[in-house]
């Protein structure tokens, strides 16, 4: 019974720890960003929709709001050419390896009241943050390959 205990314990005081690093994270992610750039792992030129929304073009100097109290947040694209407005979504923070830092973020498109239409979600890797900067990693297959696209943000 007492190994039994001893299990559950250190079981439950790992799992406090994944969570404070979570909330932490959550603390620095709160504000306004800005999305600067957007690279791609491969050269060449290609037509990338991110988030199913807009283009590479679009998106590099959008302006982005997290607001991790109730896991929501916007961002704006108002470059000239491109679909402008205000975007709504609601985001996950899930821990992956404490180690290395690595996270899966997981950002879900809503309306300006919360509720997804489609339930569809992007799972992107939360690969740096600091209180100044931060940068979001996403694969995909191109031609049977995989594609990472790395988005970088600065704080406001």
């Amino acid at each position: 019974m007492r190994p039994l205990f001893l299990l559950v314990l250190a079981v439950a005081l790992l799992s406090c720890g994944s969570r404070k690093t979570i909330r932490e994270s959550k603390k620095v992610i709160k504000g306004d960003w800005t999305l600067n750039t957007i690279k791609y792992s491969a050269l060449g030129a290609y037509e990338v929709t991110l988030l199913n929304d807009a283009s590479k073009v679009c998106f590099e100097g959008s302006l982005w709001h997290f607001i991790p109290n109730n896991n929501t947040g916007t961002y704006r694209i108002d470059k000239s050419g491109c679909s402008t407005g205000m975007r709504y979504f609601s985001f996950t923070i899930q821990e992956i390896d404490e180690q290395t830092g690595l996270y899966d973020f997981l950002l879900k498109p809503t309306d300006a009241k919360g509720k997804s239409e489609t339930n569809q979600g992007f799972r992107l890797k939360l690969t740096r943050l600091s209180d100044t900067s931060m940068q979001w990693q996403q694969t995909v297959s191109v031609d049977g390959k995989p594609f990472m696209i790395n988005m970088n943000f600065t704080k406001q």
